[in-house]
């Protein structure tokens, strides 16, 4: 233990230079007194403390050397402080002295006793006075009374206490006044400038706060910029002295010192440059050597920065309650301003605000053990009221406000504490789910993790605080007005909003728990990787076989065969359909367009087959999609980007069924591909993130340091992809979802089976819907949550037009009514390709009967009236060739018994059968009568 009651070890104990018993030939001689203090550690004027052995008469000698004392070590001829006997004080006048911490065979260790003194009569060598009796009043040497006894006692015992608390003054006062003359100084290193942790604020498209990240609510603003009341503020609060002490107030120190040493409350007598240094060095232990040390790093500090600049960091590190960390924070909490805004100007810091701020300082929060409740006015108004006052009153006697001020001074109203959090804060919320794309985007923006972690970023999202809402209230079983509200918990849905114009993702429900699984893309946590497959797209993955047909120059009037076996002889899907009912009976002659809206597989199957599968993946690539799975697990996820056909084609990869939507994508990159098809083959590259500002150290305003890039890229042609929309304009109304106001919409819907891993490909596994208005495209997808579920509409299987349009319909409906989105159309329709592609198989059908405008006119009327022109066979039906005779034609003869009489000129017999028109298998123009 050392003097002061707290465990020191030998290396933190200050060591005082003065001549030992045991000095060596190379200590300096002439003590302390001669040296100069090696930093701005200079004592007073005044009385000083000497040192030496020699003690004159009316200075205090403290640690000199005894014989029983410890060896001071070699050097400038140090001495211990404690070691040997210390006689503090002028010698007493009444012959006696005040013997502090004399040292015993035990206490050679150089440890001195400062609490406790022990008066001795003065011997007849000392002062020369000769023993007292205290008997005699007189002081010669007669006993006295008891009662003169006592009082001098009493004295005595009062005169000692006050030295002992002198002895404890001094002892800290040279602590401070000679440590930079000890190894303590070097010891001691000053610390980089501290890197405060400050907040990252996310916000919504609108500025809304959907999140602040991490553990301090902190924005670091530059010393220049902070309105001078504030700095003055605080000064008066914590250390009206600050701007004239170089780091240590001694006058402080003694105040504290006396207060401790006679029975007060500890006092830290700390500076703000002591609270800093304290804060920077991480010195938490409450000791006298870490108030020795925090000191040491005061001077230093004091040394290297500027008053102002101290007053800075101290302004940007200290907490002010209720979660706020630096003195901006506090400002916008406590009273929505900020403290860089200068004086005078409207929104600016008053000095009576500023004094609140600054008088929380002292006591932020109460006590948790029950003591001081402390001085935020929200908690403790009363006792923070007196402390401002007390503030108040230093700024005026500091003369940094006006008399004027003063008196005018009012306690301004402070802002209540925040009830239920942020209501648009992300935590525990859907859009939740955003900020683990946030940090991808982050990474590859360039901000690596660790500079995001020092905070003081605000990253501005793409999301619209009112498209996110329609999504979540669309999609969520927790929203009494989804069409999932009703739904299992097993099922699960995702729904995604784009602006296909630019690509920001403006609502995203991928999920109820931000934490859990991201059904929007199966991104992990911390966003980097997959935390799943993705799904099966089904018949929305064919808008991109369309895509990749029309670049083919496929039209969609080209006529494909519904029973045409693929290789093996096996036969293609087409979702449960009944194979001859397929396109109204017209099985071998279905047209593409068709095939499309009413969502047959065929025709894609063997689209794929013709132009090939890789073309029909590079159309997805080109749209959006970037990842697939092939159906093996033992064969990992493909990135298109990264490969190419020869990847691809390779067996146990891709077959022709991915013209259909078998193998897995993520839904957000189908919903890219979904947006790339109603922005009319323009891609933009989907993001989450429109901008990320920093605080500029050097102006403390905020700067755009990073945004989005958008790179409009045209992947399709624009005349196809107006055929494309022209054919998809078709599906809401033959879906029954149809938008309000009649407002045009194009759209795709998508089912892929229940597989239950026993080879039973029975009901829905993955349903969609997807597509969108000019303005939004909107992708929707229902499954099973974690794990796949047979899916069910009541009694019956769920398709893609059943419960994912009906949710799709409610998310559209819902945005442009509540953005009062202006009706757009789509462009007109441009009929491409060609009908006769030679990609496509389908049986030309037979021509059509001829209708009754078509019908030859009657002929027995004309041959009654003129019989020469029935005879001649020129009724317009005549004159042949003799190509063919009437006895296979029964062609145009007339109405007499066969026309045998009648020889058409070079032809044959006209036969014997009855002439009554038709011809129905020959050419008209070669009949025969």
């Amino acid at each position: 233990m050392n003097s002061y009651g707290d465990p020191q070890s030998a290396r933190a104990r200050a060591r005082v230079p003065g001549p030992s018993a045991a000095s060596t030939p190379d200590d300096d001689p002439s003590g302390y007194d001669e040296r100069p203090a090696p930093d701005a550690y200079r004592r007073p004027a005044g009385g000083r403390a000497s040192v030496s052995g020699a003690v004159p008469r009316g200075a205090a000698s403290v640690g000199s050397a005894s014989v029983a004392g410890r060896a001071a070590p070699a050097g400038a001829g140090r001495a211990s402080v404690g070691a040997g006997t210390g006689a503090v004080g002028a010698r007493a006048s009444v012959g006696g002295r005040a013997s502090v911490g004399t040292a015993s065979a035990a206490g050679a260790g150089g440890r001195a006793s400062v609490a406790r003194a022990a008066v001795r009569p003065v011997s007849p060598a000392v002062g020369g006075g000769g023993n007292i009796d205290l008997g005699d009043p007189s002081g010669n040497g007669k006993r006295g009374s008891a009662a003169k006894i006592l009082t001098k006692a009493a004295k005595k015992r009062r005169r000692t206490n006050i030295l002992t608390a002198a002895a404890a003054v001094l002892v800290i006062l040279l602590g401070a006044g000679v440590v930079g003359g000890t190894y303590l100084w070097d010891d001691v290193d000053l610390p980089a400038q501290k890197t405060e942790i400050q907040t990252n604020v996310i916000l919504d498209e609108s500025g809304n706060v959907l999140a602040r990240l991490g553990e301090q609510n902190r924005t670091i603003v530059p010393q220049p910029k902070i309105n001078m009341i504030v700095q003055h503020a605080v000064a008066a609060a914590e250390d009206k002295n600050f701007y004239r002490h170089n780091g240590i107030d001694m006058k402080g120190i003694v105040r504290a010192a006396w207060n401790n040493f006679t029975g007060g409350s500890t006092q830290g007598a700390s500076t703000i440059t002591q609270q800093y240094a304290r804060h920077a060095a991480d010195l938490k232990a409450i000791s006298y050597n870490r108030k020795l040390r925090e000191a040491v790093l005061a001077r230093k500090l004091e040394g290297k920065y500027k008053k102002n600049e101290i007053m800075g960091m101290y302004l940007n590190y200290i907490y002010l309650g209720e979660g706020r960390y630096g003195i901006e924070a506090a400002a916008q909490g406590y009273f929505g301003k900020s403290v860089m805004t200068p004086k005078d100007q409207k929104n600016a810091i008053t000095p009576y605000e500023a004094a609140v701020l600054a008088s929380i300082i002292k006591q932020p929060e109460p006590d948790p053990n029950g003591g001081h409740k402390g001085y935020d006015p929200n908690y403790n108004f009363q006792a923070a009221k007196d402390r401002w006052e007390y503030t108040m009153k230093n700024m005026l006697e500091e003369k940094w406000i006006s008399p004027e001020v003063y008196a005018a001074r009012k306690y301004p109203k402070v802002k209540p504490p925040s009830k239920g959090g942020c209501k648009t804060c992300a935590a525990d919320k859907p859009v939740g789910m955003i900020m683990r794309h946030v940090n991808a985007e982050l990474r590859e923006m360039g901000i690596s993790e660790t500079e995001f972690q020092r905070g003081g970023y605000t990253v501005t999202t793409t999301i619209n605080p009112e498209v996110q809402k329609a999504a979540e209230e669309a999609g969520s079983r927790k929203s009494d007005e989804s069409p999932m509200h009703e739904k299992p918990k097993s099922y699960q849905a995702a729904v995604i909003g784009i602006d296909p114009t630019n690509g920001r993702v403006l609502g995203y429900y991928a999920g109820d728990d931000p934490n859990g699984t991201d059904y929007g893309s199966y991104m992990n946590g911390d966003g980097t990787g997959f935390s799943g497959r993705g799904q099966s797209p089904g018949s929305t993955f064919k808008i991109y076989t369309l895509a990749a047909g029309l670049r083919e120059n496929i039209s969609f009037d080209t006529i494909w065969d519904s029973t045409k076996k693929r290789e093996g002889g096996r036969e293609i899907n087409n979702a449960g359909a009944d194979p001859g009912s397929l396109c109204g009976g017209k099985i071998r002659n279905c047209d593409l367009e068709t095939a499309t809206i009413k969502s047959y597989n065929f025709p894609f199957y063997w689209i794929a087959d013709g132009i090939g599968r890789d073309k029909v993946i590079a159309a997805a690539r080109d749209a959006g999609i970037q990842h697939m799975w092939p159906d093996s697990d033992k064969l990992p996820v493909v990135d298109l980007n990264d490969t190419d056909k020869s990847t691809w084609m390779k067996k146990g990869y891709f077959d022709n069924e991915v013209a259909f939507g078998q193998y897995h994508v993520v839904p957000l990159e189908h919903a890219e591909g979904v947006a790339t098809i109603v922005n009319q083959g323009i891609r933009n590259k989907v993001h989450f993130i429109k901008s990320v500002k920093a605080v500029d150290p050097d102006t403390g305003k905020k700067k755009v340091v990073k945004s989005e890039k958008l790179a409009p890229k045209r992947v399709f042609d624009k005349d196809q992809m107006s055929n494309l929309s022209g054919v998809m304009a078709k599906i809401p109304g033959h879906a029954n979802n149809t938008l309000r106001n009649g407002r045009p919409a194009i759209a795709k819907s998508g089912t892929w089976e229940f597989d239950d891993g026993k080879d039973n490909h029975t009901g829905s596994g993955d349903t969609w819907f997807v597509g969108g208005i000019p303005q939004l495209a909107a992708t929707v997808w229902v499954g099973g949550a974690r794990n796949k579920v047979e899916l069910k509409d009541g009694n019956s299987d769920m398709f893609g037009s059943g419960t994912p349009a009906a949710i799709w319909e409610k998310f559209i409906n819902s945005v442009t009514k509540a953005l009062d989105m202006k009706q757009e159309s789509f462009p007109d329709r441009v009929r491409t390709g060609d009908p006769n592609s030679p990609y496509a198989n389908g049986v030309a059908p037979p021509p059509p009967p001829p209708t009754q405008e078509q019908q030859p006119p009657d002929q027995s009327f004309i041959c009654r009236i003129a019989p020469q022109q029935c005879q001649n066979g020129d009724n317009g039906n005549g004159n042949g060739n003799g190509n063919n005779d009437g006895n296979n034609t029964d062609g145009n003869g007339g109405q007499n018994d066969g026309g045998d009489q009648n020889t058409l000129p070079g032809g044959t017999p006209g036969g014997t059968g009855p002439g009554i028109g038709g011809g129905q298998t020959g050419d008209n123009q070669n009949g025969g009568g």
